[in-house]
């Protein structure tokens, strides 16, 4: 991903917005960073409104050199932001690790607090394709018996394959994906 300008991103509160409407089209571009306020399931950048990145996004985008990132009138750095992110989102720095990871590979990965994980994963995008898997990012306490049931449960009631992400000592990720099934 070669950015072609830096986007401004302006931290208010615990949200990172882009105010600029062009800009906000061309972050969202990029592979459907970000969310449109005001706009449920935009299908492409014909959009009016301002852009909403997650904490993941900011620091992704921000670590690819294709946004800067403005509090109070300055500039942030990485070590700040995240900082900021792991003050906002518990376990920041593994379920990041997985964002990363994830993105890295090509996929689209969004929030999957109301499908019960971490992140809903697509392999288009939303509003092209539905989410195949909801991606939950293992606490470091590690793999309990609740989280096998609830990883079942969720994989049959959602009809998506259920990826459990598990980080080593290491920061190596490893995946263990429950699918659904009918006898």
């Amino acid at each position: 991903m070669i950015a072609s300008r830096k986007v401004s991103v302006f931290l208010l509160g615990n949200r990172y917005l882009i105010f600029d409407i062009d800009d906000g089209r061309y972050i969202y571009g990029l592979g459907f960073f970000g969310q449109p306020t005001y706009v449920k399931k935009p299908k492409d950048t014909s959009f009016a409104s301002p852009v909403e990145l997650s904490p993941y996004e900011a620091l992704y985008l921000y670590e690819k050199g294709i946004i800067r990132v403005i509090k109070d009138n300055a500039e942030l750095s990485l070590h700040e932001i995240r900082e900021i992110n792991k003050k906002l989102i518990e376990d920041f720095e593994d379920s990041y690790l997985v964002y990363r990871d994830l993105r890295e590979k090509g996929f689209v990965v969004r929030s999957g607090l109301k499908f019960g994980g971490t992140f809903v994963v697509y392999e288009h995008g939303p509003g092209i394709d539905h989410a195949p898997f909801i991606v939950h990012v293992l606490p470091t306490k590690g793999f309990t018996a609740i989280d096998a049931v609830r990883a079942g449960r969720l994989a049959n009631t959602v009809r998506k394959a259920f990826v459990l992400a598990a980080i080593d000592e290491q920061k190596r990720i490893k995946y263990y994906i429950f699918t659904w099934f009918k006898v």
